[in-house]
Order: structure tokens, then C-alpha cells, then sequence
């Protein structure tokens, strides 16, 4: 009998993992009426919903981040918060706080991080304390207030955009809290094709609608069906070694990380390169990832979690040429 339910349940997932191709094209099909290009951007984002991670966003102002993550929320069927970060917010400003009502009672007024996907813009802009009230809830999907404690509604999701470092005013996020966001998804200016598309569309007075194609159950059935997805062994050993590999103390790795990294990246990299690669097989149609998904994923997962020395910057070696040399 077990056999016989095993075999049901094996079914069933394979034809969600056909669904989820599908859905997906249809998905992609519908941001594309409102984004124009950026076709691996909208791919590690959607990685991250259905895997059920964070995302950092690192790209120079004015290409459109807003306005992809809005259009991404509307196709999935999600609520949406943008939260503007500053020098002067504090974390009430984004979990909410208590006030007394008329009849002189406490009660909490909900901040915007209770939706389900947040844009928080320009996350360096504000002090560690925010920071941190934000990573929490990332964290534990929860947050805590006057020892109360309130549940983030699920799927939940933070897309963070960053400020180049070197600009004033800004407080960088410490490597552990960076370690938070499965990926790093760096944002290029459109190709000249492109930008053309993007003015046309932009100065016309023509607006498309985007038609919500998920439910939020949808999604987290999606997520719990992304990582029920199994894993050979040689799979997870390679995304273990490519990690390990990143450490410029362990034995795995070669002369090239010596010379140029200070630290490496640390198990939840491997966790997390397992889940994308679990997350990037499904939406190719696979019902199990190999080596070649790892390698697809790696940039976007590595990126943010390998700290280069001064030499490396001395001589403009970058974390891509990294993650290319070990790859």
C-alpha cells in the first residue's frame, strides 16, 4: 500500500513540476508586457520566490527596480510594499508600533513589512538598527513588538537594492546579513534595442495590465514541491566542493583564491545553491537537478558571499572572474 501512495504522490509532483513549466512561461510572458529585456533579472527573482528566498539587487539608479518588482508582485498575485530607506527611519517605521485608540486600549498598527513581497530601496541608506529589524523578519518570517508576537503572511519575499559603497551616507551590510540573501542579482543598462523599446512604451499613453496568473497557495505549494524535488549525491558533493573551494584556508582550494579572496563563503551558500538548482531543473522541466543547474546558479548564490583582498582589487579581478575560475 505505502508503495502504491508513493507512487501517487511521485505522479502528482510530476505533473505540478510540468504545471510550474508552464505557469512559468506564462509568467514571464506577462511581466514582459511592462519590462522590457532583463530576462536573466526576472529569472533569479522568480528562482528566489519559488525557492523561498531573499534577493539583493545591486544596480546603478534609474533602471526600472521598482517598477520590475511591482509587475512581478501584480503577475504573481501578491501584496506589494516599497519601503524607502534613510538615514532617519527607525524600525517601528517599517515593523509598526502601538498606539492608544479611543478607548484609551493599546493597539498595534501593522508597518509595511506585512506584505508579502517588500522592496526595501537602498537598504545601506539606513543605520544597523533598521537593518537589522528588516534581516529579522527575513529570517523568521515573524517579527516581535512590545513582546507580542506577530507572523509574517506567507510567501513571503525582500527584494533589497544597494547603493554603490564608495557614495556618502551610506552604512554597508555586514558580510553575516548579506549571507541572508540567496542571491546577489547584479542589474546591467539595457542594450540599445532595448532602451528604444523601453522610451517608446514609456512616452506613449498607452498602459497594459498585468493579470494575476497565481494565488499565494499556489506559491508555497510550489515552494514545499521545489524542495521535495530529489538531489543525487554527486550533486550536492559538487555545490559542497565549489564552496569549499571559496575558503582560502581549506585544502580544496588553489593558488588563484589564495592570491585573491580574504574569506569565503559559508555552508548556507551550499544550502542555498541546492535549492536554486532544485528551483532552476523545475522551470526547465526536470524532475531532478545535476551539475549543469549548479553551474547556472552559482554567480547569483557566490557573488555576494566571497570577500576579495586588496590585491584582487589592485589588479580589477572581479567576484565573477572568481566564480568563473573556479567554475
Amino acid at each position: 500500500m505505502a508503495i502504491t501512495q508513493n507512487k501517487i504522490h511521485q505522479m502528482s509532483d510530476v505533473a505540478a513540476i510540468q504545471n510550474l513549466v508552464q505557469k512559468r512561461l506564462e509568467l514571464k510572458k506577462e511581466i514582459s508586457k511592462i519590462i522590457v529585456g532583463q530576462e536573466v533579472v526576472v529569472d533569479q527573482i522568480l528562482l528566489s520566490i519559488f525557492s523561498g528566498g531573499h534577493a539583493l539587487l545591486v544596480g546603478v539608479p534609474g533602471l526600472a527596480k521598482t517598477l520590475m518588482v511591482n509587475t512581478i508582485a501584480q503577475a504573481l498575485g501578491l501584496d506589494f510594499k516599497r519601503i524607502q530607506f534613510t538615514p532617519d527611519l527607525m524600525p517601528s517605521d517599517i515593523l509598526g508600533s502601538e498606539i492608544l485608540d479611543e478607548n484609551r486600549q493599546f493597539k498595534f498598527i501593522k508597518g509595511p513589512i506585512f506584505s508579502n513581497i517588500i522592496l526595501a530601496d537602498e537598504i545601506n541608506r539606513t543605520p544597523p538598527k533598521t537593518q537589522a529589524a528588516l534581516l529579522e523578519a527575513m529570517q523568521e518570517r515573524a517579527v516581535t513588538i512590545a513582546g507580542q508576537h506577530y507572523k509574517l503572511a506567507l510567501p513571503y519575499f525582500v527584494l533589497a537594492t544597494q547603493n554603490p559603497i564608495e557614495q556618502e551616507g551610506t552604512y554597508p551590510l555586514p558580510e553575516a546579513q548579506l549571507d541572508r540573501f540567496m542571491f546577489a542579482i547584479k542589474l546591467d543598462y539595457p542594450s540599445f534595442a532595448e532602451e528604444v523599446q523601453v522610451v517608446k512604451s514609456t512616452t506613449s499613453d498607452f498602459t497594459d495590465k498585468i493579470n494575476p496568473l497565481f494565488t499565494g497557495q499556489e506559491i508555497i505549494d510550489f515552494q514545499h514541491l521545489i524542495r521535495r524535488i530529489p538531489v543525487a549525491d554527486n550533486v550536492i558533493e559538487y555545490a559542497v566542493t565549489l564552496v569549499s573551494k571559496t575558503r582560502p584556508d581549506n585544502a580544496l582550494s588553489n593558488d588563484f583564491i589564495k592570491n585573491y579572496l580574504d574569506w569565503g563563503a559559508g555552508p548556507r551558500a551550499s544550502q542555498n545553491l541546492i535549492l536554486a538548482a532544485k528551483a532552476h531543473a523545475a522551470f526547465n522541466g526536470k524532475f531532478s537537478p545535476d551539475i549543469e543547474d549548479v553551474k547556472a546558479v552559482a554567480t547569483g548564490i557566490l557573488r555576494h558571499r566571497i570577500i576579495k583582498n586588496y590585491k584582487a582589487d589592485a589588479e580589477g579581478i572581479t567576484e565573477e572572474i572568481i566564480i568563473q575560475k573556479l567554475l
